[in-house]
C-alpha cells in the first residue's frame, strides 16, 4: 500500500487541497436555511399564528388552514442567502430557477416578471450616507436590493445590503389585520410603499446638499470644488437608475395582472406609483441642476484663472522696468550717458521706483492687483 511519503510533493499538495475544498463545499451545502432566515410567519385572516416555523413547516401549516376553510399565507424573509439555501426555499415554494438565480446573485435593475401564478418584483433600496461636508464625502447614496416572490399563499422576500430591513414593515402590517387580510399582495404593497418613502426622504437630503453646494459656488470669495459636484452627480445618476424603472413596473402590476392582484391592492399601488414618479421627477431635476452647477463652476474657475493671469501680467510689467534699466546699464560699454555723473546712480533708482509706483497705482485702479 503506497504511503503519502512516496507521492510527489505537487501531487500531495493537490490532493490535500482537493480534500479541503471538498470539505468546504460539503460544509457550505449543509448550511441550513435558518442561517439566512430573518423571520418566518404564518398569517390567517390577517392575524399571525403563534409559534415558530421552518419554511417547509410554515407552508404545510398554510395548507392545513386552507383545508379547514381558512385563508392563510406565509411570509418568509431571507437576508443574502447562498445558492443552496435559496434552492431549498425554491423547491418548497416552487420558485422559477431564473428568478432564483437573480435573487442569489443580486445586482439587478428594478423589474417585474411573472412566472405562472408567481410575481417576482425587484426593488432597489437606497439610504443616505451621512457626511460632515461635501469636500470630505466619498459616498452619498448607498444602494441595496429587495426581491419579492409573491404567490397565491406565500411571500418570499430576499434582501441584499445592510440597510432596508423589513422588521418595521412587518410590525406595521401585523398591527393592521385588515390590511394583511387582503392577502400576500398586501405585503408586496407595504414593502414597495416603504421603499418609495425612502426615495423621497433621500431626495430631500440630497436637495440640502445641492443647495449648500449652490451657495458655495455663487459666493464671491469661496473656493470651488468641482470634484464634489461630480461626486454628487454620480450619486444622483445611481439614484436615478434605482428609482426610474420602478414606475413602469408598478404601473404594469395595476394594469396587466388583474387575475392575481385584487382591486384594493391596485388602488394602494397607485399611491406608491405617485410617490415613485414624484421621486423620479425630483431626481431628474437634480441632474439638470447639477449639470448647470458644473457649467457655473467651470465658468467661475475660468474667471479665477483670468484674475490670476492679470495679476501675474501686472507684476511682470512692474518687474520689467528695473530689469530693462539694469540690462541697459549692465552692458559695460565705455561711452554711455551719465556714467561719470555723481548723481546718476540715485537718479536711476529714483526713476525706477517712480515708474514702478505709477504702474502699481494704475493696475490697482483697473483692479488688476
Amino acid at each position: 500500500m503506497p504511503s503519502f511519503r512516496a507521492l510527489p510533493p505537487a501531487r500531495l499538495r493537490s490532493g490535500a487541497r482537493g480534500r479541503i475544498d471538498d470539505a468546504a463545499d460539503a460544509k457550505k451545502i449543509h448550511i441550513p436555511v435558518a442561517r439566512a432566515m430573518v423571520d418566518c410567519g404564518v398569517y390567517c385572516d390577517g392575524v399571525r399564528l403563534p409559534g415558530k416555523y421552518t419554511h417547509a413547516a410554515a407552508l404545510n401549516k398554510v395548507h392545513e388552514v386552507e383545508r379547514e376553510g381558512g385563508d392563510a399565507f406565509v411570509w418568509i424573509g431571507l437576508h443574502e442567502p447562498d445558492e443552496h439555501q435559496m434552492k431549498a426555499v425554491a423547491t418548497v415554494f416552487g420558485l422559477h430557477e431564473l428568478a432564483v438565480e437573480d435573487a442569489v446573485h443580486a445586482h439587478q435593475r428594478p423589474k417585474l416578471e411573472r412566472y405562472d401564478q408567481t410575481l417576482f418584483l425587484v426593488l432597489k433600496t437606497v439610504t443616505y450616507v451621512d457626511h460632515e461636508s461635501m469636500a470630505n464625502a466619498r459616498q452619498i447614496v448607498e444602494t441595496g436590493e429587495i426581491m419579492i416572490f409573491v404567490g397565491p399563499d406565500f411571500v418570499v422576500t430576499v434582501r441584499h445590503g445592510e440597510h432596508g430591513g423589513l422588521a418595521g414593515v412587518r410590525k406595521r402590517l401585523e398591527a393592521s389585520p385588515s390590511t394583511l387580510s387582503l392577502g400576500p399582495y398586501s405585503v408586496m404593497h407595504a414593502i414597495a410603499d416603504s421603499v418609495a418613502d425612502t426615495y423621497l426622504d433621500v431626495t430631500d437630503l440630497i436637495e440640502t446638499d445641492i443647495d449648500s453646494m449652490e451657495e458655495d459656488i455663487f459666493s464671491p470669495h469661496s473656493h470651488t470644488n468641482i470634484e464634489s459636484i461630480y461626486l454628487l452627480k454620480r450619486e444622483v445618476v445611481e439614484l436615478r437608475r434605482a428609482v426610474s424603472p420602478l414606475a413602469a413596473d408598478l404601473e404594469r402590476i395595476g394594469s396587466d395582472h388583474h387575475d392575481l392582484v385584487n382591486v384594493e391592492i391596485r388602488r394602494y399601488l397607485r399611491d406608491v406609483l405617485d410617490h415613485t414618479i414624484k421621486a423620479s421627477d425630483r431626481i431628474a431635476s437634480y441632474d439638470e441642476m447639477l449639470s448647470s452647477l458644473v457649467q457655473a463652476a467651470l465658468g467661475k474657475v475660468a474667471m479665477q484663472q483670468n484674475v490670476d493671469m492679470r495679476k501675474i501680467s501686472a507684476w511682470v510689467a512692474i518687474a520689467a522696468v528695473p530689469t530693462a534699466v539694469a540690462g541697459i546699464y549692465g552692458m559695460n560699454f565705455e561711452h554711455m550717458p551719465e556714467l561719470d555723473w555723481t548723481w546718476s546712480y540715485p537718479t536711476v533708482l529714483a526713476l525706477i521706483a517712480t515708474v514702478c509706483v505709477v504702474l502699481y497705482g494704475t493696475f490697482r485702479r483697473n483692479h488688476w492687483l
